[in-house]
């Protein structure tokens, strides 16, 4: 890899924000409520795809016609009432955001969740004003591991895959993500292991949001940034940004 990078791109859930769990009793209680076979774990191995991706994987075939629609809206209904009050954004994600504006870097998130889901994770992260894009399951005709939600947030940036790194936690982001001819930054704070990490592509590998800013300047995103290569101006206006934002919670 080489050249300025211009943006990231973040995958949300078990990234950003502690759902991963979550997201897999929810399914768990929706796909046995109607009357099929899942396992915790079986189920948690797939968290990172869409429904439309996972459902096939507990549901026969020929079912899955006749009721995917209900059953994803039965989880969906089921996940905003009972277990999204529940989910918490990790340490230290907001000061992670403003740093990478600090260092020139645009900011989207790729997530395969509703769009009401995606808004409550920019509350419980606290960096709903630190979000340049951001594309959810709604803009993505497939769902992760395909690479349409990577490339919508490409299409909405502007920018080349070279130009942008993804980071994500699950290896159906890495794949996807890959597919798009984008690098990845994998973190392990989604609860997936690093060797399923690295062999689904990921070029380095954090403990979390707040472990990639601690060691950013050593990172591959570091390295790359606008401020690394030499090309933010002191006191400037940062790279496709009229001013940075966030500037009285440096702290966060």
């Amino acid at each position: 890899m080489s050249g300025v990078l211009k943006a990231v791109i973040f995958d949300v859930d078990g990234t950003l924000v502690d759902s991963v769990d979550l997201h897999a009793h929810a399914w768990v209680e929706a796909i046995r409520h109607f009357g099929y076979h899942a396992e915790f774990d079986a189920v948690r191995s797939q968290i990172g795809k869409g429904g439309d991706q996972l459902m096939p994987v507990f549901v026969p075939e020929k079912d899955l016609d006749r009721i995917e629609d209900e059953l994803d809206h039965f989880r969906h209904e089921l996940f905003a009432r009972k277990y999204m009050p529940k989910v918490r954004g990790f340490r230290r994600v907001r000061g992670l955001f403003q740093h990478l504006h600090a260092e020139g870097l645009r900011i989207a998130l790729a997530s395969s969740a509703k769009g009401d889901e995606l808004e409550h994770y920019k509350r419980a992260a606290d960096i709903g004003d630190l979000v340049d894009v951001e594309t959810s399951s709604d803009d993505a005709e497939r769902s992760k591991p395909h690479p349409d939600i990577f490339e919508a947030a490409l299409e909405r940036l502007g920018l080349p895959a070279a130009e942008v790194v993804v980071v994500g936690d699950s290896p159906w982001d890495a794949k996807a993500a890959g597919r798009a001819g984008l690098t990845v930054v994998g973190v392990l704070c989604g609860g997936f292991a690093e060797q399923d990490l690295r062999k689904a592509g990921c070029a380095e590998i954090f403990r979390d949001p707040e472990d990639l800013q601690r060691r950013f300047a050593t990172s591959l995103i570091g390295k790359r940034s606008p401020r690394a290569m030499g090309l933010l101006q002191p006191g400037g206006p940062q790279p496709g940004r009229p001013s940075a934002r966030g500037a009285s919670r440096m702290g966060a």
